[in-house]
């Protein structure tokens, strides 16, 4: 990999996440050598890739450049690299670009979409946990509303109009008002041909309830909100199968659709060689004590998403959402810092500073320890949260910029179909 050697000690960090690129900020300041690997070249901002997928921002503006955003520090390496695997006995990073030594090894490689085992509804429905899924899928919803245009048969067009979203936390609550917001406010002014009152958005949960890890009072309003845009809400209704055309549920419930998105859950992105059974959850995440540090190692570390650090308060481990791999990657830094200097590392202790989401123009739900408040202050709330935790200024200034342009204008005009998608159309009806 042409990593130059060093009297430093090596620490390797796979992922360029929000718990990677947070550990390696602290990491860079600190004498040691600095790597980070990762598959893409950018940091992905991924609570706002539904709107990407929605035509309401560009990719561009929810990524940054990882080199960009470590420049300034002389020991941080950044290796464009997909790992293959883990080499413990000989402490190695086995990788496609070649094989690399550590002293030091962190996974903060994040998670994927969990489809619970079911093969069927992951070879046939649409992920969004990637910048290319999320442009997969904003082609697909612009090709259906183009071939629906040319379809003679009625149930061939309301099948291509019929959207089904699984799963009915934050990302999904959010996207189905993304889509409402789209057939309310664009589609009559895109598609003045198209029969627009016959587009569908279904939005099926497993559970009681939606956002079930925030307050009852944060779903009971989100539902509302979502009931009031025209999204149909279906809650204890798993879905057990998707061929491609019909979704089935565990009742006589059925959907004719040929664009299902899945974000009913994720689990760990392991990596071959960290994927024994004794150390990994049911959720696929790698068990780690109050240190970070994988259980049966001394070395190698996990935080984000990959780690599961089971507390009193979180006998799950913590959730996979951005404030703890945030968290997690910052105090792993400063405790590297004892470490190198030969102190005793400190437990990791979660804040949680609460969570939210949104749901449409004016309309979020947000969870405090006190407080729990819904509509257009909790809106605002949400927007500031997230532009504060973008990367990069000019990423704040267009996105500030693309939100205010739509508010004003009820537009989104990053609705364009640069890369098709080809999906399968041999509908069987």
């Amino acid at each position: 990999m042409n990593i130059p050697k060093s009297s430093l000690p090596r620490v390797i960090i796979i992922g360029g996440g929000f718990a990677g690129i947070s550990l390696a900020k602290k990491l860079a300041r600190q004498k040691a050598q600095v790597i980070m690997l990762d598959k893409h070249n950018y940091h992905t901002f991924q609570p706002l890739l539904y709107q990407v997928s929605t035509g309401g921002l560009e990719p561009d503006s929810i990524a940054y450049p990882i080199r960009k955003i470590l420049s300034n520090y002389s020991n941080f390496f950044f290796r464009l690299a997909e790992v293959n695997e883990i080499d413990t006995e000989n402490q190695q990073v086995i990788s496609d670009i070649g094989n690399l030594e550590y002293d030091y090894l962190v996974l903060a490689t994040g998670s994927v979409t969990n489809y619970f085992g079911n093969k069927e509804a992951e070879e046939h429905s649409m992920g969004m946990k990637t910048i290319p899924e999320a442009l997969d899928l904003r082609s697909l919803i612009l090709e259906n509303f183009e071939q629906a245009l040319l379809e003679d048969s009625k149930q061939r067009r309301d099948a291509l109009m019929n959207f089904v979203i699984v799963g009915a936390g934050p990302t999904g609550v959010e996207l189905a008002g993304a889509l409402a917001e789209i057939k309310k406010g664009i589609l009559p002014h895109d598609y003045p041909d198209l029969e627009v009152k016959n587009v569908q958005i279904n939005l099926l949960q497993a559970t009681p309830r939606v956002l079930d890890a925030m307050s009852e009072h944060a779903s009971r309003k989100a539902e509302a909100f979502l009931t009031d845009l025209g999204v149909n809400v279906f809650v204890n209704t798993p879905v057990t199968s998707y061929d491609g055309e019909i979704v089935k549920t565990n009742s006589s419930l059925t959907f004719r659709s040929a664009t299902v998105i899945w974000a009913a859950g994720v689990k760990g992105a392991t990596v071959k060689g960290l994927d024994a059974d004794d150390f990994i959850t049911r959720m696929n995440r790698i068990k780690v004590n109050e240190y970070n540090l994988v259980k049966g190692f001394e070395n190698i570390f996990a935080v984000g998403d990959i780690a599961s650090m089971e507390t009193e308060d979180f006998p799950q481990g913590h959730p996979m959402m951005a404030q703890p791999a945030i968290q997690q990657g910052r105090h792993l830094g400063d405790n590297f810092e004892r470490l190198l200097s030969g102190k005793a590392m400190e437990p990791f202790k979660y804040n949680d500073k609460g969570s939210m989401a949104t749901i449409g123009r004016n309309k979020a739900v947000v969870d405090f320890n006190r407080y729990k408040f819904h509509g257009m202050l909790a809106w605002f709330l949400w927007m500031f949260v997230h532009l504060f935790f973008l990367i990069g200024f000019r990423n704040r200034l267009v996105v500030f910029v693309n939100w205010v342009y739509n508010y004003i204008r009820f537009d989104k005009e990053a609705r364009l179909i640069i890369r098709p998608y080809r999906k399968n159309r041999d509908l069987k009806i």
